[in-house]
């Protein structure tokens, strides 16, 4: 504890002298009011402490300390005597169960995204027909997984259970599916091992962090290596998207992995402001949701070079992949994290209903699935607001994205 906050605490703590005790006994003076309306009339909040005098105009502000900040914890209901209402109290609660029990519902189509391409492939190499394995490319499947394991770290950290099974799930189906692919010597073995061994570390390493188990140095490693991983890969998978119309080339790789690892050690070593080490920090988890948010692009720049394979396009997998995402919006938005929104809100616009947009505007889909499927998915957005509206007590959906976007005031 720093002498700035012994001092203010000691001064908090401090018996009254006796002439403020004898007051302290009177009848309170005409302006005073009730701690009770205080808490009813005073806006919550949580993250500032702030003590004034009288005789001075200067603030003294008290921000919770590095460590503090650095264990997320899931938001808590107020308590009754914080809340204007019962109800409000009861309506934050509910919904607070409800989207959690949604993001862990995601689980179920996100599940069915990957298990007809892991039954598919079990069948090919059963009947000995390797060469259809590799028709699925290695190295997009090992950028899901690497995304998957950053966003499983974001989340570990942050205390989401929901959401964490949700990756891990994607970790897990994911590598079952490069195993498949390793024993059809479509993926190299040497990649294959390296690839095992970083999962294997990962789960462990997020399990321990979960649970509190976990060294801070060890869990600060681990986010450093996905961090460098991260901005490795993002700038890679962009750049190849539209070869060959530029050249083909590793050098974004090389020179993003050059910039995160000088901007870590710059960040280990003190050499950055604070709000520079709090960005560095937060890289692994927006880069992972970056490359997210580039798949369906990819998907959408192949479909307009070649409209033919638009055809070839599942409409189930896209209105699965729409299912889940929109599945863990409610949540996103109700505990305020803009990055779990963003990338959970463009993947159900883009990479859901835009690829069904694409496929319905070359006659690949009918008019009444397409439209039935817009209808519902605008319901939800809607029902969505509405509920996150009442929770938080809020005037209007507009103030809950506000405060989404440029935190509570």
């Amino acid at each position: 504890m720093t002498l700035l906050h012994f001092q203010v605490a000691r001064g908090a703590s401090a018996p009254p002298p006796p002439a403020k005790l004898r007051q302290l006994h009177s009848s309170p003076p005409s302006h005073h009011c009730s701690s009770r309306s205080l808490i009813s009339t005073t806006p919550f909040k949580p993250l500032l402490l702030s003590s004034s005098s009288s005789s001075s105009s200067s603030k003294l502000s008290l921000s919770p300390s590095p460590i503090l900040l650095r264990r997320h914890r899931r938001i808590q209901p107020p308590s009754v005597s914080e809340s204007t209402s019962p109800v409000s109290t009861a309506e934050f609660k509910e919904w607070d169960s409800l989207t959690a029990k949604l993001a862990g519902a995601a689980n179920v189509p996100f599940l069915l995204l990957q298990l007809p391409q892991i039954v598919l492939n079990a069948r090919n190499l059963l009947a000995g027909n390797k060469a259809a394995l590799f028709a699925v490319p290695w190295l997009g499947m090992l950028t899901g997984l690497l995304g998957n394991l950053s966003l499983l770290s974001y989340f570990a950290k942050k205390k989401e259970t929901e959401a964490v099974l949700v990756q891990t799930l994607g970790v897990l189906s994911t590598y079952a599916v490069l195993a498949q692919l390793a024993m059809a010597e479509s993926m190299p073995l040497p990649q294959f091992a390296a690839t095992s061994a970083v999962v294997g570390i990962g789960l462990v390493l997020n399990f321990f962090n979960y649970f509190g188990w976990l060294n801070e140095q060890l869990w600060l490693l681990w986010e450093d290596f996905t961090t460098v991983g991260g901005l490795s890969v993002l700038p890679q998978v962009m750049w190849s998207t539209f070869v060959p119309f530029i050249p083909n080339s590793i050098l974004p790789g090389i020179i993003s992995c050059g910039i995160a690892i000088l901007a870590v050690v710059a960040a280990r070593l003190g050499k950055l402001s604070e709000e520079g080490a709090r960005f560095v920090g937060s890289l692994s988890g927006w880069t992972a949701t970056l490359l997210f948010m580039w798949m369906p692009v990819a998907q959408m720049w192949t479909n307009y070079l070649n409209p033919s394979n638009i055809r070839g396009l599942s409409a189930l997998t896209m209105l699965l992949a729409m299912l889940g995402n929109g599945l863990m919006l409610p949540r996103a938005l109700f505990i305020r994290d803009l990055m779990w929104f963003t990338g959970s809100a463009w993947a159900t616009i883009l990479q859901g209903w835009g690829n069904l947009a694409c496929m319905y505007c070359f006659q690949s889909i009918s008019k009444e699935f397409f439209f039935a499927t817009t209808l519902g998915l605008l319901l939800w957005i809607g029902l969505m607001l509405w509920r996150d509206t009442i929770a938080h007590g809020k005037s209007s959906a507009l103030v809950s994205l506000k405060e989404l976007f440029f935190g509570a005031s």
